[in-house]
């Protein structure tokens, strides 16, 4: 059977979704391996080099591919040039790409959506969320310190000492903690926020201050926050205020899969900031936790410069693709039968009674298996799911 990695085509996208180191993964499962040509030169990966690893370059490799695997969801056009039955693996918001998905159910294609891995323990190395969200932080901490004219770090000198910068992060999951890592690394001083219980304590343990502003914790499912009031979203901004305007520099990655970024900092609390401050919105795409901030942008609101974030993994393509790479080749891992007497190695053969297989499929044999997605497009289904 064969694997197709698709080169990206839409604007901005940098990452591929197999990386040179990792073909040998696949071919050792028993698939062929094929590469549009120019498919890792974003990420400076030369089309030698997945020769070199037993890939092959192909300019119509996804036409008669049994899976295509992409960081993007494939276009229309190249969705039509698939044949009936093959699968598609990449990430696939499915409240953004109702026509894809259509599409994808149309043309009879299986497709899986990376971002719908369940959060589970047997799932964490298929985690692509997880993978880029780290990438997201690191460069989110980067890009603050490069924005910011001043040091990040104490420095005392014969000449006088140079007071630390002051960071604050508000959100405390994978990003939000790679960036308060980054910052501290840094030498600045940060303080951090997150509305769950358990952020606390990761907080501190990568060795900044956390923000207790005595609220009610919002625990959710998957390790997510769930939703706040209205009055409990202005009742944080307004605590939140004081350290915002003592900032020299705040990063904000507070998001949810599928749902609307929640507005964490309005125009006015980043008015009160000083001259040079900065502020660096992760979730800028999915609507901002800080009012005014725009997607691939850098906007001035009061004295601050708000930069806001747009593909931001896809900004350090290297280290995002070989991280979703792995993801990739994990789930393609669980989705391969095992080589046994009567079956074939290397057969894509996904297993829907398994909860991450059913979990991430949103179509499959003209249908639409996710049923969120298929209440959206089709209305409710009679007598509950099928």
């Amino acid at each position: 059977m064969k694997i197709a990695v698709a080169a990206e085509t839409r604007d901005g996208e940098s990452r591929v979704a197999m990386v040179p180191e990792l073909v040998g993964k696949l071919t050792g499962l028993g698939y062929d391996v094929a590469v549009e040509p120019g498919a890792g030169l974003h990420a400076l990966l030369s089309d030698d080099e997945y020769v070199a690893a037993g890939a092959v370059i192909d300019a119509d490799a996804i036409a008669d591919a049994d899976v295509v695997v992409s960081v993007q969801p494939l276009s229309m056009d190249r969705i039509r040039r698939l044949r009936r039955g093959a699968a598609t693996v990449s990430f696939l918001p499915t409240t953004t790409e109702q026509d894809t998905v259509r599409d994808l159910r149309d043309c009879g294609i299986t497709a899986f959506a990376m971002e719908l891995v369940p959060r589970i323990s047997r799932a964490q190395s298929m985690d692509a969320l997880s993978s880029q969200a780290l990438v997201a932080g690191y460069r989110c901490a980067i890009v603050a310190a490069g924005m910011l004219r001043r040091f990040f770090p104490l420095n005392m000198t014969a000449a006088g000492t140079v007071q630390p910068a002051e960071v604050v992060v508000l959100g405390a999951g994978v990003a939000g903690l790679q960036a308060i890592a980054t910052a501290k690394r840094l030498g600045a001083v940060v303080r951090a926020y997150d509305v769950r219980a358990a952020a606390a304590e990761e907080i501190r343990s990568m060795g900044a201050k956390s923000i207790d502003l005595d609220l009610e914790t919002l625990e959710g499912s998957g390790g997510y926050a769930r939703e706040m009031t209205q009055d409990r979203a202005a009742r944080q901004r307004e605590l939140l205020a004081p350290y915002i305007a003592n900032a020299d520099a705040l990063i904000t990655t507070a998001a949810v899969p599928g749902r609307q970024a929640p507005l964490l900092v309005t125009a006015e609390m980043v008015e009160q900031m000083s001259p040079g401050s900065v502020v660096v919105d992760l979730a800028a795409e999915t609507g901002g936790n800080v009012e005014g901030s725009v997607p691939g942008e850098v906007v001035r609101i009061g004295n601050a410069q708000v930069w806001g974030g747009k593909n931001v993994p896809s900004q350090m393509p290297g280290p995002a693709s070989r991280l979703y790479a792995q993801n990739v080749v994990n789930i393609l891992t669980l989705m391969t039968a095992p080589t046994v007497e009567g079956v074939e190695s290397g057969t894509f053969a996904p297993d829907f009674d398994d909860e991450i297989v059913t979990g991430s499929c949103v179509t499959h044999d003209g249908e639409i298996r996710h049923e969120p997605t298929r209440a959206a497009l089709e209305g409710p289904a009679e007598g509950g799911q099928s």
